[in-house]
């Protein structure tokens, strides 16, 4: 996935509800805005890359509607971080009393929250490095567990509160650990 930053300010500093405008004014465009408010455009993503999200992303309702512990959200949404970063990861979790905190307007706009669980799949294009940044700046605004899953080095980076970063290499699967109790994603559709 290609990505263009744009730098508006000091020229112009959009407000949550001036981004929030934009983003909707623009649906076919995917923004992201960064803690010092550049905006992201981010291409779509290539057939590969989205036939593997829509897998996983299927595996992580399928556990939420047994389990019922919260919400899981795609890539189209967009989540206000409290560093002030708007961030859309592809796969993202929340706890159900977590969620019930917000109120229904922040439900419908961008919630401002942090989710429980994030999960990044590389695009071919994607920088490493940018990667890793956002999954950091995940993990530093509370989120718990973060997968980054990079199919061309079949490698899985794991991020915890608290932890260092573990690297794996051509996993089979993965689990949620105590965030996700219970959850499995096999990663075998991944590889192959």
């Amino acid at each position: 996935m290609l990505t263009f930053t744009v730098n508006l300010n000091p020229i112009i500093k959009l407000t949550d509800e001036q981004f929030y405008q934009l983003c909707r004014v623009n649906p076919d465009v995917k923004f992201e805005r960064n803690a010092t408010g550049e905006i992201i455009i981010m291409s779509p993503t290539g057939g590969e890359t989205g036939s593997c999200n829509s897998e996983i992303n299927a595996d992580f309702v399928i556990w939420n509607r047994q389990t019922k512990l919260g919400k899981v959200f795609d890539s189209s949404t967009c989540f206000k971080l409290p560093n002030g970063a708007d961030r859309s990861p592809d796969v993202a979790w929340i706890q159900q009393s977590r969620w019930d905190t917000l109120t229904t307007e922040e439900k419908e706009k961008f919630p401002p929250i942090a989710p429980d669980f994030v999960l990044e799949l590389m695009s071919p294009t994607d920088s490493l490095k940018e990667s890793q940044k956002k999954m950091q700046e995940y993990i530093d605004n509370g989120v718990k567990l973060g997968w980054l899953i990079n199919r061309k080095s079949r490698r899985v980076e794991v991020y915890r509160q608290g932890k260092a970063v573990e690297s794996l290499e051509s996993p089979t699967e993965l689990t949620g650990e105590d965030v996700l109790p219970g959850f499995v994603l096999n990663l075998q559709f991944i590889w192959d």
